[in-house]
This record gives structure tokens, sequence and C-alpha cells, in this order.
């Protein structure tokens, strides 16, 4: 665990607008800052980031928070990954407590044995031949930190010299119990190559075997930090260059995305064996790329990409499939300098729609009447998962296709939604003006819940009612703290305030009950009551609240 102290010290250094500036192309904005949000699909700077405040806002989806919070949501971290993330960013270290609250020291145990694979490789002829035969550079195997774990035996006694226990192994995923109760690694003979978190943290490892072992490449299993449903190899080094050029180029192995970062293409990330699956969906748009799948052309690459560019068409991403034909694929394609062609692929994609369409009628003989009609329906009914305005402009290319008529491909048309009745949200300024003034005075609330009940409120009682429950995260107060056209009170315009908006609430209250059809007893009561309150406020005394 993360020392508190310790994460309170890094707060104390960071600077909202030096982190936002970090990820996001910053404009001033008088006393702020302005940017595109990166959490929606935003066209005019609606994030605002306030160095006096340190948080940001985005006036149009809501979102905002401090700088840890910002670095959750863009990086899609946990809390203690986003404090490392930020200390790495400030050059800060952190301090560690165990479990038992002692001090933790030490090295993660996956970092500790990251280095020793590391300079196994160093003294592994066979390994580096392979290495040097695949035309990975040494640059490469430096940015990656390939490694090698050796036989069983000794990965096990290097745990056991430096203190870890077969527990503490097995529960990352580096080590487990066979059937007779024996120890054993999970990596023997084996070329490793390190999977980090998005945050850079190692998570497990990926090996390849160089022993003709039946299983080429094995992954670490599922642990607390390792699951491979969530994880892109190569991400934390990738992340910077996706950012830039807005777009993700997604392969299917380890080689392939050194290759290709060796090669530029720095934006290139590989599933980790498994199939491209919705969980990998945040990670894979955080800022809304163009996402290129580039797969392998034979059966089982084709029908990887189908599932893949299906799923990814439905969710409205943008993007379209490469296909690597000949036994080539992109690693193939850079050790043979064919570069140019690649950079020629990567740029016109077959886009997502059109291939999904023309995967799904290659796989019948439209010759045939009923293998048609049934082309027909799997091309309509993947148009029907499609957004609408989508699937209607691929009407004709699926009828094109099956050479059939346009009005014989049955998509699915949504009912538009009735309109609902928005309340019309005119803000009340002097409620929003009393909010605003005690966010920045909290010692004023008392003064106000002696007077005013929340029901008083009549446009921004939800705003006042978080403001009492000290939710100072509510999005709508956010933006009422960076609304610069909300100006704050002094103590006495405050009071001021106040009483003008009770006399107005009490003038409603009086016609209101004057119009009433209570008894009159209860009636003279009330209007006698309300019209005290009114007479003490116009000579500037505050009333208290009381239920009428």
């Amino acid at each position: 665990m993360i020392e508190t102290q310790s994460i309170e010290n890094l707060k104390s250094r960071l600077d909202i607008v030096d982190v936002v500036g970090h990820y996001l192309e910053l404009k001033k904005n008088g006393a702020n800052f302005k940017s595109v949000c990166p959490f929606h699909n935003d066209s005019n700077p609606s994030l605002v980031i306030s160095p006096s405040k340190q948080i940001y806002h985005c006036f149009s989806c809501g979102a905002g928070g401090d700088s840890i919070k910002f670095v959750m949501e863009y990086e899609k971290l946990t809390y203690p990954e986003a404090i490392e993330k930020l200390a790495t960013m400030y050059n800060f270290s952190l301090s560690y407590t165990s479990s038992d609250g002692k001090p933790q020291n030490d090295k993660k145990i996956l970092e500790n044995l990251n280095l020793f694979y590391r300079k196994n490789l160093d003294h592994n002829k066979i390994a580096l031949e392979y290495i040097q035969q695949r035309g990975i550079g040494e640059a490469s195997i430096e940015k990656f930190e390939l490694g090698y774990a050796p036989s069983s035996s000794q990965t096990l006694s290097f745990l056991s010299s430096h203190g870890y226990t077969i527990a503490e192994a097995a529960d990352v995923g580096v080590a487990g119990i066979g059937e007779k109760g024996s120890a054993y690694a999970r990596f023997i003979e084996r070329i490793t190559f390190p999977i980090h978190s998005a945050s850079g943290k190692i998570v497990g490892f990926g090996g390849r075997t160089i022993s003709n072992h039946p299983a080429k490449y094995v992954n670490s299993p599922q642990t607390k930090l390792f699951n491979k449903s969530y994880l892109l190899y190569g991400y934390y080094f990738a992340k910077d260059a996706i950012h830039q050029e807005r777009a993700i180029i997604v392969t299917e192995g380890y080689l392939d995305v050194i290759m290709l970062h060796q090669a530029g293409f720095k934006n290139a990330v590989a599933t980790l064996g498994t199939a491209l699956t919705k969980e990998h969906i945040p990670l894979l748009t955080r800022v809304n790329p163009k996402v290129i799948l580039a797969y392998d052309g034979d059966t089982a690459g084709i029908s990887a990409a189908l599932k893949a560019a299906t799923m990814l068409s439905a969710l409205g991403i943008n993007g379209g499939v490469v296909l690597f034909t000949e036994g080539m694929d992109p690693a193939d394609m850079v050790q043979k300098n064919q570069l140019d062609t690649l950079s020629k692929l990567f740029r016109n994609p077959q886009p997502f729609v059109e291939f999904c369409i023309e995967r799904i009628v290659k796989k019948y003989d439209i010759k045939n009447p009923l293998e048609k009609q049934q082309a027909l329906e799997e091309g309509s009914l993947y148009l029907k998962t499609l957004p609408s305005s989508v699937s209607s402009s691929y009407v004709g290319l699926l009828s094109g296709k099956l050479n059939i008529a346009q009005n014989l491909v049955k998509v699915q048309t949504h009912k538009p939604k009735q309109a609902t009745k928005k309340r019309e949200n005119f803000e009340d300024v002097l409620e929003l003006t009393i909010i605003k003034t005690l966010l920045h005075k909290p010692s004023l609330v008392d003064t106000l819940l002696d007077t005013i009940d929340v029901s008083m409120f009549k446009t921004h009682n939800m705003e006042l009612l978080a403001l009492l429950k000290n939710e100072h995260e509510h999005p709508s107060l956010r933006k009422i703290l960076l609304d610069d056209d909300i100006k704050i009170y002094n103590e006495d315009e405050l009071m001021q305030a106040m009483i003008n908006f009770l006399i107005t609430y009490y003038s409603s209250k009086l016609l209101h009950v004057k119009s009433s059809k209570l008894d009159y007893e209860h009636k003279s009561f009330k209007i006698r009551k309300i019209q005290e309150n009114i007479f003490k406020l116009k000579q500037g005394k505050l009333v208290t609240y009381e239920s009428i």
C-alpha cells in the first residue's frame, strides 16, 4: 500500500494545468484554461481548467475533478495506479507499507523477476540468436525489456534467495504448485515479454518457447494484477503516439508490436492471445482513435477480424481492417523492409462495415437461391446492429453484393422517441450566487440553514442539497465554481441577497395561501405569519425558517 502521508505530499506538488496539459492542448481563457474535452465527442472547447481551484470541469458532459481524477479517467487507471503515474511524471518517490503497516522498500516481485530474466538473456546464445534472426535490434530489446526464463529450478532458486515464498510467486502468476505438491516456475526456457499496465507497471509476462515446446506462446494466468481481457501488449509504449496520431494499430503478436515500433509505427499494440472483446474497448478508445485491425489473412485471422469489426462497428467506432496474405505478418514485412507498403496499408484499411458485409456475403454461394437468402438475412441482421444513419448508408452495398433490389434489404427502423418535454431551465442567478458564495465561504452555511430550506430553491435545490451534504465533487457544484459569470458576495451582500430571496419566496407563498381553499382559521393564521415575515425582512432582518 502507498503511505497516506506520501500521497498527501505528492498532492501538494500537483498542478492541474501541468497535469491536464501533459495530455491536452490548453488555451488561456481569462483566469482559467480551456480545451476540447476528451471524455465525450467534443467539437468545441468545453473543458475548463482552473489553476486557482485546482479542478477541471466539462460544461458539456459534466466530467470533472482534481489532477488524480483526471489521470484516472483519461488513462482508465485505478486510484493507486494514477498516484504512481503522477509520481513518475513529477519524479516523486512514493513510500509504501506492507499489510501489517510496516514500511516496504523492496521492489515488487515481478520487477525483480524481470531484471533476473533480462540478465539471463545476455548469457543465452540460442535466445539471442532467435531474437536477432527475427530482426529485433538492441534498442528494441532494451525498450521492451526482453528477457529469458531459464529452468524451473533456477527461477525458484532466485525467488527463494530474494525472500519470496512460493505462495507470493503463485499469487502474481510466476509460479505454481503441482498435483504432488511440488513447486514449479511457470516460464521455463522461454524468451520473456513483460506485460505492462497502462501506467507502466509490470502485471505479468508472455513467453515464447525456444525448446520446441508444443505451446509456442504462453501468458501469465489470471491474477489480481493480470487479466488479459483488459490489457493490450505495448499500450504503455504506444499511448503517446496513439494520442498524437489519433490512430491505434491492433496486431496479433508481441513480435508484430516490437517490429512495428522499431520501424516507426509506434501506435501498435497487440491482444494477449485472446480475441478483441468489449472489455478492451475502454482502453482501445481513450482518445477516440481510428482503430486499425492488422490481422493474418488465414481463416483464423479473418474470423477474428470479422468478430472484432462487427463489435467495433456496432459501437460506432471508426476504423478498418488490414489483412496480411501469403503467410506474411507485420513483423515479416518490417524485416523485409517493406515499410512503404505497410504505411500504405495502414493509411487505407478497409472500413469495418464494408469488410463485414463483404465477408458475410463470401460465406455463402450466392448462385444458390437458398444460400443467397441466408446471406441476405445475415447481412440485414448485421446492418440492424449499426446506428440507423450508418445502416441506411450501406443498404446499397449489401444489395449490390447480392445483386438484388435495395428494397429487399430490410433494415430495422427505430421509431423516433417522442420528445419529452424538458423543464425550462431558467437559471436563477440569485440562487446560483448564494450557492457559489457558500462554496467559497462554508462558515456562512449555518446562517443559511437557519433561514432557508432546500425546498425553497425553485431551480437549484439539487445543487444546494449537494452543498449541504458536502458533496463538493458534484458536477453541478464544479460547474458553479468555474462559472465566471456568477459572482461571489461578501457577507453583507449575502445577507441582502438572502433577504431579497426570502421576500420573493414569501410574497409568492402569500398569494398561494390567499387563493387556497383552506378553512378561515388556518388561512388567517398563515396569512398573518407570512405578512409578519415579509415585514421583518423589509426592515432588513432575517427570519427563522418555519414550514408554513
